[in-house]
């Protein structure tokens, strides 16, 4: 996997770290590594977010260190070496000369000598970042590598005295994205949204929940994006009430709804898209009336999404309207005058119990804190955030008898745009009559793709 981004974007992003650690700091940021899914055989390589953000060097084991100033080099990368026997087998390996003439790094060395040179690193600096507590063996070694530079104190050397977390120089960076990001976005967005256009086109009573994910992976290896940011969910009636649902193994049937959560992700980037509809092509009453309640309040929350605004904002928006029809439709014991009180209380839980969104970037659940200070923090230009609104009413709910059974989820990616919001995925309908429509074979072709998406404000 190599991330959307160039050489010159990455050394930017390097510099702009390097100013940022001090002459008196060491960044350490781990690659991802291999792991085995059963005896010989391991699940395909996905390089770690932070490595690639801050590297492009697309190979497992390997470790970054940014030494501002340092002698053997600011950009010091330890990576496999060549190895031509292994590469018959598993493919070419950058080494370390492709790792300083292709990547930039300002010198590299064999994984073999990490221990070695690491403590060379840290010498005489005050603060190691590195990402704290995630990694066990990492935390060994670096305690492992301290305590090298400890045992120099007789010759002068001094040992840093703080182990900081790396996620504060990384995240924040990370969660406003760049032109190029935002444009690998709008494309696996674009990909996604015509793979649920596909499954609107081709849903019908009769065939598995596998079969309907199956179209869905189909038409984005299509495109070109092999991989999908997470496992596919598709729940079909009932099953739509689990919120993670991935057995995706029951049959469409006949007067279900059907929630299919995906998103592919492209150039490192992921897209993250549900829309949920009717296996037979035309919702019911009661279908549609949970539809249309869950669409406005995604149209009130995604409204929100503006610079300046709270993150918090869009999911206030959504709680507003679904509280308020939860109340009409008999799910709550209260009148509209009560609403306050009744968000407060969280009487809507039972059927909506989760939040409007999350980040969305090189991880389907990105990086960045929500709040800064103790206070949700503000919306500004280059975040991209899902919107996500939902109601799942268990066959068991203490609901209205029509309702139960119904679980309904509209999902779109937003970026944040200097004056509001573009939606990445608008390019999937989920108007209920469109969908109507597209199901009934009036819409446009499911494999086009646009070139550029327009704003929704």
């Amino acid at each position: 996997m190599m991330p959307a981004s160039t050489a010159k974007e990455l050394k930017r992003r390097r510099r702009d770290l390097l100013r940022a650690i001090g002459p008196d700091g060491v960044l350490i940021v781990p690659a991802a590594q291999e792991v085995a899914r059963n005896r010989d055989v391991h699940y395909p390589f996905r390089q770690s977010s932070d490595f690639a953000w801050l590297t492009g060097f697309p190979e497992p084991d390997a470790v970054a260190v940014l030494a501002p100033k340092h002698e053997d080099g600011e950009f010091v990368l330890f990576c496999r070496p060549r190895d031509p026997e292994r590469e018959v087998w598993d493919g070419y390996r950058f080494g370390t000369e492709g790792a300083t003439e292709q990547f930039g790094a300002d010198a590299a060395h064999p994984l073999a000598e990490l221990d070695e040179k690491l403590p060379e690193l840290l010498a005489d600096r005050k603060r190691i970042h590195y990402p704290l507590g995630v990694d066990a063996d990492l935390d060994l070694k670096v305690m492992g590598w301290l305590r090298a530079v400890r045992a120099q104190a007789r010759k002068g050397v001094s040992a840093p005295t703080a182990l900081l977390t790396s996620d504060e120089l990384l995240h924040e960076r990370r969660l406003i994205k760049s032109k190029r990001e935002r444009a690998t976005m709008r494309r696996a967005a674009g990909i996604s949204a015509a793979a649920h256009r596909r499954l609107l086109q081709t849903c019908r009573p009769g065939p598995s929940e596998q079969q309907l994910e199956a179209t869905f992976l189909h038409a984005c290896a299509e495109q070109g994006a092999r991989f999908q940011a997470y496992p596919p969910i598709v729940g079909g009636g009932s099953n739509a009430c689990v919120l993670h649902y991935v057995e995706n193994a029951d049959t469409l049937r006949d007067g279900d709804l059907v929630l299919v959560d995906a998103g592919c992700e492209l150039d490192g980037y992921a897209s993250d898209i549900t829309r949920t509809f009717p296996v037979s092509g035309r919702f019911s009453g009661p279908q549609r009336t949970l539809y249309e309640l869950v669409l406005a309040a995604q149209q009130a929350a995604i409204a929100a999404v503006k610079p300046g605004k709270r993150w918090d904002a869009p999911h206030r928006a959504a709680l507003k309207v679904l509280t308020r029809g939860l109340v009409d439709l008999g799910f709550i014991e209260g009148t509209r005058k009560d609403l306050p009180q009744l968000i407060k209380d969280e009487k809507y839980k039972p059927f909506y119990m989760h939040r409007t969104g999350h980040w969305l970037g090189m991880d389907v659940h990105d990086v960045g804190s929500y709040k800064v200070d103790g206070k949700w923090r503000t919306l500004e230009p280059g975040m991209v955030l899902t919107v996500e609104p939902g109601l799942y009413v268990a066959p068991d709910a203490q609901a209205p008898a029509q309702f139960r059974g119904i679980g309904i989820l509209i999902e779109d990616d937003v970026l944040v745009t200097e004056d509001g919001h573009e939606v990445l995925s608008r390019d999937v309908p989920k108007d209920p009559d469109a969908i109507e429509r597209l199901m009934a074979g009036g819409g446009a072709s499911a494999t086009h793709l646009p070139q550029h998406s327009q704003q929704e404000q």
